[in-house]
């Protein structure tokens, strides 16, 4: 008796990623993660030039694990939006790859970090 794996390889699961890559909308900003700061809060250098400290919502705390150097999407608050912000999304590998290609990520060479 042959067995079906319901699991996908991971070539499947990479190209499902490429395929549903979140870009940034409105307001919204991809930032490099710089520190991590505990209780949830990070410090993270935004694109578009400022340093913002920012939060894992609740929804999103047990789900997603973030890292220094990190690329993240960010969603500035409406008040003190220039210092304080959401991480909202973490891009894997494969989509930094697709941004770069795409030129989401143009002022990335900007940064020490890479």
């Amino acid at each position: 008796m042959a067995r079906k794996d319901k699991k996908k390889s991971r070539e499947e699961q990479i190209r499902e990623e490429i395929r549903r890559v979140k870009l940034p909308r409105k307001n919204q900003t991809l930032g490099v993660l710089e520190r991590r700061l505990g209780g949830s809060r990070a410090e993270v250098r935004c694109l578009d030039g400022k340093t913002r400290i920012c939060r894992i919502p609740g929804r999103l705390k047990r789900r997603l694990w973030v890292r220094e150097g990190n690329i993240v999407l960010i969603e500035p608050w409406e008040l003190s939006g220039d210092e304080k912000g959401d991480i909202i999304y973490k891009y894997s590998k494969a989509q930094v790859q697709l941004l770069k290609r795409k030129g989401y990520l143009k002022n990335l060479d900007e940064f020490d970090a890479f």
